[in-house]
């Protein structure tokens, strides 16, 4: 079983910055691919960006490319997203999964958080 929880969200101005964190329990942390997902009111969930056990081959949804960054420390067992020139339709809430392997697609991951909010304002 894993637990993951989401932290950092908040409310920034458009243009500002946020890094979120996701920690997991556990000593497992490591087996899992994690990726990051976000679902505004009244859209459906979408992808945002994954990273692979390794911390290597990250890849991003075009909406966070060169704004969103994806890490991990594993001896932390926290995965991050540090999101840059954040844009009003980025606000959202952010959530953290865990799966066995990077993907795009939401049902291949087990566990999620419970989300953190994000709130960019014009």
């Amino acid at each position: 079983q894993v637990t993951l929880v989401e932290s950092g969200g908040g409310l920034v101005q458009a243009g500002g910055s946020l890094r979120l964190s996701c920690a997991s329990s556990g000593r497992t942390f490591i087996r899992y691919a994690m990726g990051w997902f976000r679902q505004a009111p009244g859209k459906e969930r979408e992808f945002v960006a994954a990273i692979s056990w390794s911390g290597g081959s990250p890849y991003y949804a075009d909406s966070g490319k060169g704004r969103f960054t994806i890490s991990r420390d594993n001896s932390k067992n926290t995965v991050y997203l540090q999101m840059n020139s954040l844009k009003p339709e980025d606000t959202a809430v952010y959530y953290c999964a865990a799966g066995p392997s990077t993907s795009a697609v939401g049902y291949s991951y087990d566990y999620w958080g419970q989300g953190t909010q994000v709130t960019v304002s014009s």
